[in-house]
């Protein structure tokens, strides 16, 4: 008997959808307290041994098996998203780990002021939560993720970081004697990358590929650092298990999980009597509104039509300076070796609200120097190629910066009418156009970087904003609120409407901060799984699960 024939004839006590970080949050902690656990993942466990990061081969393989975009990977795990009324292309892995397996790793809090952004800035909503009810939870989580950095940043309020930093190079010396003399915020990088070996992961031998994978195992990502423990614990990883619908019974409650096995095409019914969703701010309302009934017409949990609005995707510009002097622009980690909040808050003295984070990224080997990525219409190709090589490679910087855009309803994911993936099930389709607000914003940061690369020394400075593929971070689209005619889930990540369904990815946040969300997403649903423990006792369930 397969396993997952096996699983079908079982009733677990919770369902999750999607092995990345959130789901694997999820499905260590309920395995710790002993509650049985099934985990369905479209992908299987990324091969690590087809990254040749260890070869000179390695710039012009990296995208083969290891592409960000999923429509240009369109792997079997993939599905497709039609982004062609979008300024920002998805990127994301579907398989074991999610898109941590290719996340630069670069990680934050977000800060108290972005869980108040209706009171201070008058836009956008107020988080039902706090900073100081999510804090506890960022520190646990900072080391599963075995975060490493300086502790003491005065952008945030003092929290420790279990990891020590890398070893400051030229690169940032350069950036910080520059900023010093400006007067502007700098900080050593924090990133869920190991510096020292710690959680099963090795140390990091500042390779620079951890945008494509990390061969080295050094880079958290929930396959190497959640995923062994949870199936240790009892937690059944069901692979290449692609899910079409949830199945709720005659008193709106979940009851099963509709999965295709991808290996034999055989569909499957996973009860559960716990249902989460982490499949992130497209997968998660994707399979909402595909999961219809008599009882929830508009998608399931959707009567207040908020399912797939306000989607946030965190606009990205590079700016990058280019130096006389030869220094070590191509190691890791590639996610930020510095970052500076100078510019992160709304400020009195510009027409634009909210703010970005400016990350410090090299520009890695040689062949990277070339083309659209980071370089944007300064691409190099063509007669002068050999010279272009010349004066990027080794001799570059580059100050990426993370726009804070806010939640509209213009914005939004919705199902395709006539698109699909192989196993039948509507496509998602992404609307989502920069707003004037998003333009100042990137322009006065542009400027500004600008300013901060010519202070250490750049003779050229090139601009790349609004880069399209840039979408890592997909947001805000089951919203969490405690007004259930206006939000999706409560600040827990509990259906207002089906009270055995929970969603613990990205999708429930309400503002997007300038920050990397994979933190927030981690303590998130860290927060949403204590809450199951609590309340275990006391939780609706389908008769057909008692």
């Amino acid at each position: 008997m397969s396993e997952k024939l096996a699983m079908s004839k079982t009733i677990a006590d919770v369902v999750i959808v999607g092995a990345g970080p959130s789901g694997a949050v999820v499905a260590k902690r309920l395995s710790e307290q002993g509650l049985s656990v099934v985990c369905l993942e479209q992908g299987s466990f990324p091969d690590y041994a087809l990254i040749k990061n260890q070869g000179v081969d390695f710039e012009f393989t990296k995208d083969r098996h290891f592409s960000w975009n999923p429509n240009h990977r369109a792997a079997p795990s993939d599905y497709p998203v039609d982004d062609s009324e979008s300024d920002v292309a998805p990127l994301m892995w579907n398989g074991v780990g999610g898109s941590a397996v290719l996340y630069a790793a670069a990680w934050h809090r977000f800060r108290p002021s972005d869980f108040r952004v209706r009171t201070l800035d008058g836009v956008a909503d107020d988080w039902p939560i706090s900073y100081e009810d999510l804090a506890p939870y960022y520190d646990r989580v900072s080391v599963d993720f075995s975060v490493s950095g300086v502790a003491g940043d005065p952008a945030w309020p003092y929290h420790d970081v279990p990891l020590p930093p890398f070893n400051l190079k030229v690169m940032e010396k350069k950036m910080i004697e520059a900023h010093d003399r400006l007067g502007w915020h700098w900080w050593p990088g924090s990133n869920s990358i190991a510096s020292i070996k710690h959680n099963g992961l090795e140390p990091c031998v500042r390779r620079g590929a951890c945008l494509w994978g990390c061969f080295d195992g050094a880079k958290a990502s929930p396959d190497r650092t959640h995923w062994p423990k949870a199936r240790r614990l009892g937690a059944v990883l069901l692979t290449n298990a692609r899910v079409q619908q949830i199945e709720v019974d005659k008193e709106g409650l979940a009851r099963a999980v509709i999965y295709v096995d991808r290996e034999t095409g055989t569909t499957y019914r996973q009860r559960g009597r716990i249902i989460v969703l982490a499949a992130n701010g497209l997968g998660t309302p994707r399979l909402l509104l595909n999961s219809v009934s008599n009882a929830f017409a508009d998608g399931l949990g959707n009567r207040s039509g908020m399912v797939g609005k306000r989607l946030m995707m965190h606009p990205y510009a590079t700016v990058i300076g280019l130096f006389e002097d030869f220094f070590e622009n191509w190691q890791g980690p590639f996610g930020q070796r510095l970052y500076s909040m100078e510019f992160a808050e709304t400020r009195k003295d510009t027409d634009f609200l909210r703010g970005a984070k400016w990350q410090l990224m090299g520009t890695g080997g040689p062949l990277n120097t070339i083309g659209a990525f980071p370089w944007g219409d300064n691409a190099g190709w063509g007669k002068d190629f050999h010279k272009t090589v010349h004066q990027r490679f080794g001799r570059s910087i580059d100050w990426s910066i993370i726009a804070e855009d806010l939640p509209e309803e213009t914005n939004y994911v919705t199902l395709h009418p006539t698109m699909t993936d192989e196993d039948g099930l509507p496509a998602p389709k992404m609307v989502y156009r920069n707003n004037e607000n998003t333009r100042r914003l990137m322009q006065f940061n542009v400027e500004r970087a600008e300013e901060s690369l010519r202070e250490a020394g750049a003779y050229e400075v090139l601009r790349a904003p609004f880069f399209r593929e840039t979408g890592w971070h997909m947001l805000g689209t089951c919203v969490m609120g405690e007004d259930p005619t206006q939000s999706v889930v409560d600040s827990y990540g509990r259906s207002h409407e089906v009270k055995n369904l929970f969603i613990a990815d990205g999708s429930v946040m309400p503002t997007s901060s300038c920050v990397n969300p994979t933190g927030t997403v981690a303590a998130l649903a860290l927060r949403s799984a204590e809450h199951i423990l609590e309340t275990a006792r006391n939780q609706s369930v389908s008769l057909a699960n008692v």
